[in-house]
């Protein structure tokens, strides 16, 4: 297996690592730790790819299993952010729906031998999803440990809340648009 795969496979390891240390509030400073945990997952995201492309080393596993990582990753930060109350749950529908869709259609695809690998506005979506986390973690840790409740922080996030919402939306509708031959025998 190569390293870009090997570093997909970690970010997998890494999420019920994160899950659980953002879950245990008797552990000191358990959302310091759980940003440092989704912090190191979202650098392997960042370097299995650059790795891959660097060295030509794309595989049909990594095509697949890189984006099927990033959205277990953040999915499973949603659902930590929904269990906080930090997110209201009419976003948290949307966001699943998004990554759904987008799974079905790679499935569809695959049936029909087909790969599709994540396109710009995945990956942007992905970036911003990513970014959104971890300022969000950054800012319940501040909140936890100091009562640092700083306003236009908090404007900050759900600024960035709406930012990923729109970016998620317009990526979903982009890869429906884009692979809508597949489903013309319907």
């Amino acid at each position: 297996m190569n390293t870009p795969n090997k570093l997909t496979l970690l970010r997998v390891i890494l999420i019920p690592v994160f899950v659980a240390v953002y879950l245990a509030p008797g552990l000191a400073h358990n959302y310091f730790w759980a940003l440092a945990v989704f912090g190191a997952a979202s650098v392997t995201d960042l370097l299995d790819g650059q790795l891959a492309r660097k060295y030509g080393i794309v595989t049909d596993f990594g095509v697949l299993m890189d984006p099927l990582a990033d959205k277990l990753l953040v999915m499973a930060a949603l659902l930590c952010f929904l269990h906080s109350g930090l997110v209201h749950t009419a976003i948290g529908i949307i966001l699943l729906a998004r990554e759904f869709l987008v799974t079905s259609i790679r499935l569809v695809a695959a049936g029909k031998g087909k790969v599709i690998a994540a396109d710009k506005w995945g990956k942007l979506k992905t970036v911003f999803q990513m970014i959104w986390i971890n300022v969000g973690l950054f800012f319940l840790w501040l909140d936890v440990w100091i009562g640092w409740r700083e306003v236009p922080y908090w404007i900050l996030f759900h600024g960035l809340t709406w930012l990923v919402l729109l970016l998620t939306t317009i990526s979903g509708l982009n890869y429906l648009l884009k692979n809508r031959e597949l489903f013309a025998d319907s």
